[in-house]
């Protein structure tokens, strides 16, 4: 069975609570992103979705996103639908890197493999080993009272797990984390998230003034180097998270590093199949993982809910469903979570319908 046509649309999403912050003063009320849908010649369809958290995140953003599937989409056309390493092998004969256009196409790929063997993806990955999950919800970078505040808000909804966006002035980031560490006690788990806004002379104060509470330390630097030199001295548990690409980085991570959790973002790696492969690696060797994306809605969350699905129970840390933190939903808002714990759709391929008149065509190759 052969990809007939590729199409290309794109839409925006705005952030359900206002202005999402993060270090270094990077912040947006809305991301744009990019859908991908392949049809084969029987009409069945597959979609992804790729949606980049602004130009300053990663080395992604959203008009590149764009022009890099313009260069993939024709050659898409009239491969072997069920070859998913084909794509990749097409893709990376014409780009080099690319990885974020790269995973829309490779998710698409995982749905259309899905309907056309009548399996979720999450069947396809190894089987469900967790029927439903609690998910983690980012806490944007404000005063210590407002963020305690949103806390709060989200504990209430059943949320337990929570990612304090800081990486500005590290006495002021300690705040920010002693102030919910203090009215949540042990009731949650508060992960304080630089985004590697911080160097290492301020990542090593950082720490140091969190030293005693129940806070782990995500991203403290930009570099793996940078965060290996910071951990020699950081009493507090370290993930990593925007440094890891590649099998090499996840050794390091764990032996050089000294970290106890990788999150891993589709969009990041490529998508689900170098996710996969990465979270298959570090279940091995024992570090925790959190599946997530750059940012996105109802098919990232889908698709992300299928890679925490297959995942071990022990190995599983956090997950994150992007579509109930926004206010578009171009599936239905499904995957749905309840309570704070999301699961993955039964369904065959990714498991949701997308509604196509809420997004705008962008390009259409057959």
């Amino acid at each position: 069975m052969k990809i007939t046509r590729v199409d290309l649309f794109k839409y925006e999403l705005t952030y359900a609570h206002g202005e999402y912050m993060m270090s270094g003063g990077r912040g947006a009320k809305t991301q744009s992103s990019t859908v991908v849908r392949l049809t084969t010649e029987s009409g069945i369809q597959g979609w992804g979705e790729v949606a980049p958290l602004g130009g300053t995140y990663l080395p992604a953003f959203a008009q590149g996103i764009r022009a890099a599937l313009q260069e993939i989409g024709p050659a898409l056309v009239g491969l072997d639908a069920t070859n998913i390493s084909a794509y990749h092998q097409v893709m990376d004969d014409l780009l080099l890197d690319q990885q974020a256009a790269k995973s829309a196409v490779d998710v698409a790929a995982w749905d259309v493999l899905g309907h056309i063997t009548g399996q979720p993806v999450s069947v396809l990955l190894g089987g469900v080993l967790n029927e439903d999950f609690g998910l983690y919800e980012a806490v944007s970078l404000d005063t210590p009272e407002n963020m305690v505040k949103y806390v709060q808000q989200r504990y209430d909804a059943g949320i337990r797990s929570f990612q304090l966006k800081v990486g500005n002035d590290p006495l002021d980031d300690a705040a920010r984390a002693r102030s919910v560490a203090e009215a949540f006690g042990g009731r949650v788990r508060i992960i304080a998230d630089s985004n590697g806004g911080w160097d290492v002379a301020d990542a090593t104060a950082a720490a140091d003034a969190m030293k005693g509470l129940p806070v782990y330390i995500e991203q403290p630097c930009r570099s793996m180097e940078d965060n290996i030199i910071v951990k020699q001295s950081m009493e507090l548990p370290m993930i990593l998270d925007e440094c890891v690409t590649t099998l090499d980085d996840l050794y390091r991570v764990k032996y050089d590093a000294r970290a106890v959790a990788i999150n891993i973002k589709l969009s990041r790696v490529g998508g689900l199949t170098q996710a996969a492969l990465l979270r298959n690696a570090a279940q091995t060797i024992g570090l925790k993982v959190s599946m997530e994306d750059t940012w996105g809605g109802d098919l990232t969350s889908a698709a992300v809910s299928h890679l925490a699905a297959s995942t071990r129970p022990d190995s599983l840390f956090n997950v994150s469903f992007f579509n109930d933190w926004n206010l578009e939903h171009i599936a239905g808002h499904q995957p749905r979570s309840a309570n704070g714990r999301g699961s993955a759709p039964t369904g065959a391929g990714l498991g949701v319908e997308v509604d196509e008149s809420q997004l705008e065509p962008l390009a259409t190759f057959q």
